[in-house]
């Protein structure tokens, strides 16, 4: 893991703690987590184990902290890092049959639903859930799973644009 990639993704997953902060609410003060999306993101364009595991880690932390969710703090930290390692090892299969930009979009929508059924199960394990699972996976998780997948293609398309930018003016330089 060198040192660009690291301090690229700490600024990505700066950038979709932000957005999370402008998000808003959709049902009983829940919201859809664009950090997810961001993490994916990340996964796809670096293909690194190592800071997956640090920006899911990150990512954790950090919605933990953020977090509306009575008691979410435990499964979010939790949800993160199993999403990641499912998420991580489905990237190879979904790329192989898809652009990176359609895989970006995939990979959140079968991530977020993921993620949000590892929350809830945690969650409700943990405290009582608010409201039935299947409300909040259908109020919630399916609604987030739309909002991210749309959010993730936009962001992958800027970031991706971002990173060849930086990649072709390194290149220029070494020449």
């Amino acid at each position: 893991m060198r040192t660009r990639d690291l301090a690229q993704a700490a600024l990505l997953v700066a950038i979709a703690m932000i957005l999370r902060t402008l998000t808003p609410p959709l049902v009983l003060g829940m919201k859809p987590d664009v950090t997810l999306a961001m993490m994916f993101i990340i996964l796809i364009i670096k293909r690194d184990i190592k800071l997956g595991f640090l920006v899911a880690l990150s990512t954790g932390l950090f919605t933990a902290l953020t977090t509306t969710f009575p008691g979410g703090q435990v499964a979010n930290i939790v949800d993160k890092l199993l999403t990641f390692i499912i998420v991580y090892n489905l990237i190879p299969v979904i790329t192989k049959f898809a652009s990176k930009r359609i895989a970006a979009g995939i990979t959140t929508a079968v991530g977020t639903i993921i993620s949000g059924s590892l929350f809830l199960t945690i969650a409700s394990l943990l405290v009582s859930l608010p409201a039935p699972f299947v409300v909040l996976f259908t109020t919630v998780v399916l609604p987030a799973a739309v909002i991210n997948t749309v959010t993730a293609v936009v962001l992958f398309s800027v970031v991706n644009f971002a990173m060849d930018i930086e990649y072709n003016q390194a290149e220029n330089k070494a020449v």
